[in-house]
């Protein structure tokens, strides 16, 4: 009776300790693993700098620690043709729409600062 009494105290206590850890974000699309829209953002470094930060003095902006709202604002009018680029509205078209939500909520999670 006292061994099952510690094993169910220890099982309690093993799951609030876990509950404490964070969580990984969740990302927009559920089949995408953080890996995989970390991948996906990697496309973005060649511009943007590795994670969405670009070289000082760059006239590209930045990416990381943008607002998740604000970065599909701007990809969305890229889409549209709203936006002018040289680039970015032909890029844009190769994602899907939750591909995008996943890689704007990946940028706003970052720091801007490395």
């Amino acid at each position: 009776m006292k061994s099952r009494i510690a094993a169910a105290g220890f099982l309690l206590a093993s799951g609030l300790a876990a509950a404490e850890e964070p969580a990984a974000p969740a990302f927009a699309v559920p089949y995408l693993s953080r890996e995989a829209v970390r991948a996906l953002a990697a496309n973005c470094a060649a511009c943007h700098g590795p994670d969405g930060r670009p070289a000082p003095g760059s006239e590209l902006p930045a990416l990381a620690g943008k607002t998740q709202g604000e970065m599909l604002r701007q990809l969305d009018a890229y889409r549209r043709g709203e936006r002018p680029s040289t680039v970015m509205q032909q890029l844009v078209r190769g994602y899907t729409q939750p591909e995008l939500q996943a890689m704007a909520q990946y940028f706003a999670q970052l720091n801007r600062a490395p």
